[in-house]
């Protein structure tokens, strides 16, 4: 399968994405100091097409991040499922395994896109109106940026919520210890789960998931949805420092951006610091009157949000 490599000549980054594999950039590597940072974690061989798409690089999550209840909802009077397979619930929307379609390619900048009754034909009846998602990744220096676009090309309102996935290497650098990295996320309070899922319950942030001084990774694990998020002059930032190599990365991203995940997949390898627009399950906790993030794009109208990723030395 095609892949497309994005290089800077003058600093010595590198991405790859996989356009046929939900338009994944899978790997990023930035020179620091004099040190390679490979600043994404994904499985041995991701890019033979065999592996699962939700571990590894950057999963894009579209038009719902997360988990929707066994699948089922309602809007606007109408019941929706949305068929499950193996899974308990469906879980991070329907454009994470797809091809995508590049519409531009330049040295180091890429862009492509994904209209459901385009892209993913078979999946229009279990949505309430038609997508198209548009998602660029550029290199800038030791940065990746990339700039999402969400338009309604429908006559019908659409629901929506976007998020990313992505796997951060623990450590950054050859050397270091998983364990002793420290994560930085803004969040001061909690959705509390039952099986992974929001009971609508806001509560403080425990200390052990109060990340706002810097918490080391020490062996723990983690798969918890933050909230309650502080941004300063409208940018959320959430890093990760690898102390002995004297190196970060800093994600940063518009406020748009309201809750935080953070998961250690079992291998141990990657943190994930995932920036999402809303709750997990928003669709329905936003019938019970919650305050979800939940968002609605009318016909014709566009929405522009954008993330960077910035490898640099440790603060």
């Amino acid at each position: 399968m095609p892949l497309i490599v994005l290089q800077d000549a003058a600093t010595g980054s590198k991405a790859t994405v996989f356009p046929e594999l939900g338009f994944n950039c899978f790997q990023f590597s930035a020179q620091v100091g004099g040190k390679t940072i490979e600043v994404l974690d994904a499985d041995p061989g991701f890019e033979l097409g065999d592996k699962r798409p939700t571990r590894s690089g950057i999963p894009l999550l579209f038009p719902f991040p997360n988990r929707i209840t066994v699948g089922k909802y309602e809007w606007e009077g109408k019941q929706y499922s949305i068929p499950l397979g193996q899974k308990p619930h469906s879980i991070h929307g329907f454009c994470l395994d797809r091809a995508w379609r590049v519409t531009k390619t330049e040295a180091t900048r890429v862009e492509a896109e994904f209209q459901l009754s385009r892209d993913a034909a078979d999946c229009v009846a279990y949505w309430p109106a038609d997508f198209v998602l548009t998602v660029s990744y550029e290199l800038r220096g030791t940065a990746l940026h990339s700039e999402i676009t969400i338009h309604n090309p429908d006559s019908k309102p659409l629901p929506w919520g976007f998020g990313t996935h992505t796997y951060f290497s623990v450590p950054l650098v050859p050397g270091g210890r998983s364990a002793d990295c420290v994560v930085h996320l803004p969040a001061g309070d909690q959705w509390e789960l039952n099986d992974s899922l929001p009971t609508g319950k806001r509560i403080p942030v425990p200390e052990n998931l109060d990340f706002r001084q810097g918490r080391a990774l020490e062996g723990r694990t983690f798969d918890d949805v933050l909230t309650g998020v502080t941004s300063e002059n409208g940018v959320l930032t959430t890093r990760v420092v690898d102390p002995q190599g004297g190196v970060q990365v800093r994600q940063t991203c518009d406020s748009i951006f309201r809750e935080l995940v953070v998961f250690t997949p079992p291998h141990g390898r990657a943190v994930c610091m995932e920036p999402y627009t809303c709750v997990t399950n928003a669709i329905n906790l936003e019938k019970q009157g919650l305050d979800t993030g939940w968002r609605v794009l009318p016909p014709g109208q566009t929405v522009k949000t954008w993330i960077t990723i910035q490898a640099e030395a440790a603060e």
